[in-house]
């Protein structure tokens, strides 16, 4: 098929191109609340999810103001003894 440009081709497109951006706009702007309260509620959930799933476990298993170690520092540390020696100095005004 060989397909031909007219003018009156163009101006249709452009008509339809035009008509389809407002009623999207129109549209979005009818809907857009609801679908920002229904992303905001889904996010709020999502995070009232994840602090609670956080927060529980640690509340039921220590005390107040008791002291819990995770994980205790290994003791294969070794000190380079080839850095040389210390000298503590004191800065002169």
């Amino acid at each position: 098929m060989i397909y031909t440009l007219s003018v009156v081709g163009l101006v249709r497109t452009l008509l339809w191109i035009i008509g389809i951006y407002f009623v999207v706009k129109i549209l979005s702007r009818l809907f857009a609340p609801y679908l920002l309260r229904f992303a905001a509620k889904k996010m709020e959930k999502r995070f009232g999810e994840q602090f609670g799933a956080n927060q529980r476990p640690q509340q039921s298993k220590q005390k107040e103001g008791e002291t819990v170690i995770d994980k205790m520092p290994s003791n294969d540390s070794s000190s380079n003894k080839k850095v040389g020696e210390y000298i503590d100095y004191e800065e002169i005004d």
